[in-house]
C-alpha cells in the first residue's frame, strides 16, 4: 500500500513516516505540506491512501476531503476530536488523534486494506457513481462520544435511533450510546440502508422490523432485539410501504 503523508508540520510528517516504515507492506509514496500540494501529489504519485491533517493554513484537510476532487482513501490525523463526525460523513477510513500510537496507525492501515480488498473495488465504484450522479457518498458510520472517547458504530447493526433530550440515542455493545447527530441528519444519511422515520422522535431500521402492533389506536413497531418504537399516524403509511405492506389496513 502506497501512502501519502499530508501535514504542514515537518516533525509530524517525519514521525508518521518512521511509524509507517515499521508496518509490513507499506510504502511511503510521498509527503505534502498543504492541501494544495497534496492535490498535486495525488495526481502525480497515485497513492492508495492519504494520511491527512485537518488544521492547515489555506485549504484545510476537511475542506480538501469534501472538495469533490478524486482522492485516495483518507485517514485523518489530527490533534482535535471535534471533527470526528464530519470526518466520517466524508467517508474517511479512520480518525487518529495525535500523538498517534503505533497500534492505532496499524489498525487504520488494516481498515484501509480491508476496504480496498472489497470486490470488485466496491468502495471506489460507489464513490465514482456518487460523483457521476452529483450526490455525495454516504457513510454508514455513527459517531458516539463518552468523555474523551470517540466510538464508531455501523448503523446497519443498529435497530433504532431515538431522541434523548438534545442528543440522539441508540443501543450498541449492550448499552445506550449517545451521538450529537440529529435524527433528521441520520434520516437523510441512512435512507439508502433502510432506515425510516416513524415518529418525530423515532428512526427505525426497516430490516429489523418483526411486527406492527395497534392497541387502542396507538401503533408501535416491534424490532428483532425486543425494542419498540411508537409510530405516528402521519408516518404509518411510509413505514408500511417500506415494509412492502402497502399503505392501507391496520396493523395487528
Amino acid at each position: 500500500m502506497r501512502v501519502l503523508i499530508v501535514d504542514d508540520e515537518g516533525p509530524a510528517r517525519r514521525r508518521l513516516a518512521r511509524m509507517l516504515s515499521e508496518i509490513s507492506g507499506v510504502e511511503i509514496a510521498g509527503e505534502a505540506d498543504s492541501a494544495e500540494a497534496a492535490l498535486r501529489a495525488v495526481e502525480a504519485l497515485r497513492p492508495d491512501l492519504m494520511l491527512l491533517d485537518i488544521r492547515m493554513p489555506g485549504l484545510d484537510g476537511m475542506q480538501l476531503a469534501l472538495s469533490g476532487h478524486a482522492l485516495p482513501d483518507i485517514v485523518f490525523v489530527t490533534a482535535y476530536d471535534v471533527y470526528a463526525l464530519k470526518a466520517f460523513e466524508a467517508n474517511a477510513v479512520d480518525y487518529l488523534l495525535k500523538p498517534v500510537r503505533q497500534r492505532r496507525l496499524a489498525e487504520a492501515i488494516d481498515r484501509a486494506r480491508a476496504r480496498q480488498a472489497q470486490s470488485p473495488d466496491a468502495g471506489r465504484v460507489g464513490e465514482l457513481l456518487a460523483r457521476l450522479s452529483g450526490q455525495p457518498s454516504t457513510s454508514c458510520r455513527v459517531v458516539a462520544r463518552e468523555g474523551k472517547t470517540t466510538r464508531l458504530y455501523d448503523a446497519r447493526e443498529v435497530s433504532r435511533f431515538f431522541a434523548a433530550d438534545k442528543l440522539t440515542a441508540f443501543y450498541a455493545d449492550g448499552r445506550e450510546q449517545l451521538t450529537e447527530e440529529s435524527l433528521s441528519s441520520l434520516e437523510k444519511r441512512m435512507a439508502d440502508i433502510g432506515f425510516v422515520r416513524v415518529h418525530r422522535g423515532e428512526l427505525v431500521n426497516s430490516q429489523r422490523v418483526r411486527a406492527l402492533h395497534n392497541e387502542d389506536g396507538v401503533s408501535e413497531v416491534e424490532l428483532d432485539d425486543g425494542q419498540r418504537a411508537r409510530v405516528s399516524r402521519r408516518m404509518l403509511g411510509a413505514l408500511r410501504a417500506a415494509l412492502g405492506l402497502g399503505d392501507g389496513g391496520e396493523p395487528r
